[in-house]
């Protein structure tokens, strides 16, 4: 069992490291929030573990010792000093939608949250910090994410 994920990121170089440990994330839309008296962005997502998806389930196992348990845990991302936060392809409106975290970057002036199917949330300031924190146990998933390559 790992111990439960911890980082902050203040550059760009630790925002990749944030970006490579949230992608796949599953963000329910009514799970992240703007804050501009607090200048702060937060979300929970539902994260895949990428550093556990190489590694054998612990425990008795099925026959097949090639099935690999995969695990999912709660996470929380915040972000500090965002002076503003701007929306593409994102409707706030529809509070049951799903967004897939494919990864974050720094942007000039900020950071940028990517999601698949096109959407972005660009939070606006110079001085950010990014916090990231799992929150309780993980469990287990027997999907894990793909991308195809692309031709």
């Amino acid at each position: 069992m790992t111990k439960p994920l911890r980082l902050r990121a203040q550059d760009d170089d630790d925002l990749k490291v944030v970006s490579a440990c949230l992608q796949d994330a599953i963000v329910p839309i009514g799970d992240m929030c703007y804050l501009p008296d607090e200048k702060r962005f937060v979300l929970v997502a539902n994260r895949f573990k990428w550093e556990t998806a190489d590694q054998p389930p612990p425990g008795p196992t099925a026959d097949d010792d090639d099935i690999l348990a995969f695990e999912r845990t709660h996470t929380g991302l915040r972000v500090e000093n965002v002076q503003a936060a701007k929306l593409r392809g994102i409707n706030l409106k529809d509070r049951t939608q799903i967004l897939e975290l494919l990864s974050l970057e720094a942007v000039e002036g900020g950071v940028a949250l990517h999601f698949a199917g096109g959407g972005c949330i660009r939070l606006d300031g110079a001085n950010w910090q990014c916090f990231v924190e799992d929150m309780g146990e993980p469990w287990p998933t027997t999907c894990r994410p793909c991308h195809p390559l692309e031709e």
